[in-house]
């Protein structure tokens, strides 16, 4: 279990090291930077891309002549990262199935294999298909969902080794009398963990699939370029109401032929996406803020207050964000960390969501 938990750490690092270091590479429009997939130009490396002769490349790859290192550097070391993620996820699913006690986890680590390996068709469609929206879109849901679920395996470890330490504990006791002591210790530490309501499990799941749905717009706000079309703020383009066309905004296909890289939509439009992008961020605030709230409030032990309190500073720190990228006319840096306050958000919704749905029992308080 030791080792199984040390990679599983390792994966979930890496996943949020994945997550934020692709929205980087996608923001400083290097995402096209490899124009074939998984190579680079036909080989593995930038630098014996960088090497092929100019008349080859031109031949090889019209649409783009030019190996630009920089870009590519980006995307290979992007591919390089996720492909060592695989590999541990990989490792993660042959324990369970070499080891009888992790038997329960191979559902868990099945589906991170099965979200792994969509994640790199969507990968390579991201590239083939020029940064087509709805492929970079779902890419980012694809590698925020892996990450959650190896959140919710590193949580489900660690609740597991919470209830399983007291019994090693007791069994060590080297007398009738030290094992006593130790009940009597284990009693004063413990508590009966009772079933949440179901107020607060329909809560939960409301603010998980509206953390969903803010990434899911998000996601289709910069994909399609829209972060800057409305360069004010609170109001858009000077308006409170400003025209929208909802139909054209999410218009899904728009076919394979065309080139997405810095958007094929109208001002108007991308106008449009930005705005519901608002709207979608003042409604998930209200339902979070709510949900931290009410924990913190009403919460009975440490580890409730503690998942209000982390819940309502990865929402304040994203508000805050969001609003700066738009104040601050959507500096680089500024914009790849929210991506990666998206991801802590996620994190934070998901472990009330577990904590919410785990099966009543003796925990460490």
């Amino acid at each position: 279990m030791s080792l199984f938990r040390g990679i599983n750490l390792l994966a979930l690092v890496l996943c949020f090291v994945v997550v934020v270091f692709g929205a980087y590479v996608r923001l400083s429009n290097a995402g096209l930077g490899c124009p074939d997939w998984p190579g680079c130009y036909g080989h593995l490396t930038v630098t014996a891309a960088a090497n092929t002769a100019a008349s080859d490349v031109a031949r090889d790859f019209p649409s783009r002549p030019v190996v630009e290192a920089p870009k590519a550097w980006k995307e290979m070391i992007h591919r390089y990262l996720a492909t060592t993620l695989g590999t541990l996820l990989l490792i993660l699913a042959a324990l369970t199935w070499i080891f009888s006690s992790l038997r329960h986890l191979r559902w868990l680590t099945m589906a991170l294999i099965g979200t792994v390996c969509l994640q790199g068709a969507l990968g390579a469609l991201t590239v083939l298909w020029n940064v087509n929206p709805v492929t970079v879109t779902g890419h980012l849901l694809v590698g925020l969902t892996t990450l959650a679920l190896l959140w919710w395996l590193w949580l489900r470890g660690t609740a597991e080794a919470a209830v399983a330490a007291p019994a090693g504990r007791e069994r060590e006791a080297r007398s009738e009398r030290q094992a006593w002591i130790n009940a009597q210790h284990q009693r004063q530490r413990t508590s009966p963990a009772p079933a949440a309501p179901w107020g607060l499990r329909t809560w939960a799941v409301l603010a998980l699939l509206l953390v969903v749905g803010q990434i899911f717009l998000g996601g289709w706000t910069s994909s399609n370029y829209a972060a800057l079309a409305c360069p004010d703020f609170p109001a858009c383009l000077g308006s409170y109401a400003p025209q929208t066309d909802i139909a054209q905004a999410f218009k899904v296909w728009h076919g394979t032929g065309a080139n997405y890289e810095y958007g094929i939509l109208d001002g108007a439009t991308r106008a449009t996406i930005h705005l519901m992008h608002r709207y979608g961020a003042l409604l998930l605030s209200l339902v979070l803020g709510g949900l931290a709230l009410f924990l913190l409030a009403t919460a009975r032990t440490m580890r409730w207050r503690r998942l209000g309190a982390a819940l309502l500073g990865a929402l304040l720190l994203q508000v805050c964000i969001g609003i700066s990228i738009v104040k601050l006319s959507l500096p680089l840096w500024l914009a790849d960390a929210h991506n990666g306050g998206a991801a802590l958000l996620l994190l934070a919704v998901v472990a009330v969501n577990f904590f919410a749905w785990r099966k009543p029992e003796t925990v460490a308080a």
